[in-house]
């Protein structure tokens, strides 16, 4: 009877005979207060906060570079134990050499990420290096069924009517978010969005589609329609979050029906696409305005990380942990550790690579821009970071010329008005810039 009470519903969605409502649940997630940590991963302890103060640093300490980019410093520091470091690069140097299984390289940043443009471009590197067809596309989420959220470029999303949105910056959360850091809601009435690849020249396809979401109030089976056909579920995990859809032929575009009624509200955590390859995939999370403190606030973190079991992340995030007027240093650090001890708990033998932040300016009184002087202490982290997990850094700021150094980039048409963010063709060539460092590692594990 449920799922003739469903099938209902997605009938009268598809005939438009519903008026979409949106409606906000007043529901709260109370989130716990984001623990601190010392140097040592995994083990609690309260720490005395030692804040930089960013006007500590002499203006006339660094001078911007004629130049800018320091091609001569791209390159990837290995620090501490590099155990985990050489273990992933010996299991990408043994899929390239006997074209068998997969590697996931998960990227987790803020507003740099969601855009998606740099990550893609260091997955074309990847692709167009060691050969395409690609692996599976990975974990997505539909970042533009809400308004005013941007999407990555390489898949479309469109929707019948506006989700609701909850990102991890909000202090309260309606419902708990997973690892994607954000999630968008449907209530009371029925909903679709659909999915279709974007990528010009790769064929992303799956064959195994996991919608990460969780019901509220009566039980909603979503359905998925591919081509004319529609599908229930395969398999639910509902202590999980998880809706499996099984495939004997590749697909490419589909559209995902919510059949709510009144008092339903149905919640998506993202989506993760599938395939039998083998290869490399590199997956995208990014929520705007995130910072390191932000992740530690979705409950269901960890339990996502379970199923995404990445072998490598890059970490991109802190711009937003040091804009504002002081950077606390330590707090930074020990939220980095207490990221990487929640991943490592589900997936031991992941890796990880720092990104420092790119060079930042601040907007002023009457609109004059000035340096952010905090990027030498973010490095500096970054650094220490490495030497804790047995990671690596990537020094973007060094690399892209230190400090003062995205004004040059903006008078070169790769860094927007604000000196915050970049251009396209920045965000290109930052990814170019970090895969030249990247694919330097794979070839020397190679010789």
């Amino acid at each position: 009877m449920e799922h003739l009470r469903q099938v209902a519903l997605s009938l009268l969605l598809l005939l438009g005979t519903c008026a979409l409502q949106a409606q906000v649940v007043q529901e709260s997630d109370s989130i716990p207060e984001i623990p601190t940590f010392t140097d040592t991963v995994g083990i609690g302890a309260v720490v005395i906060t030692d804040t930089l103060v960013v006007d500590s640093i002499p203006e006339d300490a660094y001078e911007p570079d004629a130049t800018s980019i320091q091609y001569d410093i791209d390159t990837l520091y290995w620090g501490g134990d590099p155990t985990t470091l050489r273990l992933f690069f010996h299991k990408l140097e043994q899929l390239l050499d006997t074209k068998h299984g997969n590697l996931h390289i998960v990227q987790i940043g803020g507003s740099h990420i969601q855009a998606g443009t740099m990550t893609h471009r260091i997955r074309k590197h990847l692709l167009d290096e060691y050969g395409n067809p690609p692996a599976e596309r990975g974990f997505i989420f539909p970042y533009s069924v809400a308004e005013k959220c941007n999407n990555p470029n390489d898949y479309r999303i469109s929707r019948q009517a506006p989700f609701n949105l909850i990102r991890n910056v909000y202090k309260d959360h309606t419902f708990p978010l997973g690892a994607a850091g954000i999630a968008v809601w449907n209530a009371d009435t029925p909903n679709s969005f659909t999915v279709k690849m974007n990528a010009s020249g790769y064929d992303f396809m799956a064959d195994t589609i996991i919608l990460l979401g969780e019901a509220y109030g009566w039980p909603i089976d979503p359905i998925l329609k591919e081509d004319t056909i529609y599908h229930f579920p395969d398999s639910i995990d509902l202590e999980n979050g998880r809706y499996h859809y099984y495939f004997d032929h590749p697909v490419h575009d589909f559209t995902i029906y919510l059949p709510c009624s009144k008092g339903d509200t149905f919640v998506v955590n993202g989506i993760l696409l599938q395939n039998e390859r083998p290869g490399i995939t590199l997956s995208s999370i990014g929520v705007n305005g995130a910072q390191t403190g932000s992740y530690l606030r979705c409950r269901n973190f960890t339990r996502d990380m379970a199923l995404l079991q990445p072998d490598l992340v890059i970490f991109c995030i802190g711009v937003n942990d040091a804009y504002g007027d002081s950077f606390d240093s330590v707090a930074f650090k020990n939220n980095y550790l207490e990221l990487v001890r929640r991943i490592r708990s589900v997936a031991p033998e992941c890796a990880f690579i720092f990104f420092s932040n790119n060079d930042t300016w601040k907007k002023g009184k009457k609109g004059k821009y000035y340096v952010n002087k905090t990027g030498p202490a973010v490095a500096e982290v970054m650094y220490r970071l490495a030497d804790l997990t047995g990671g690596a850094v990537w020094d973007q700021f060094a690399i892209m010329g230190g400090l003062k150094s995205m004004e040059t980039w903006r008078k070169k048409g790769h860094a927007q008005k604000d000196r915050v963010h970049f251009t396209a063709s920045g965000y290109n060539l930052i990814g170019d810039l970090f895969y030249e460092a990247f694919i330097r590692e794979i070839k020397k594990t190679s010789r």
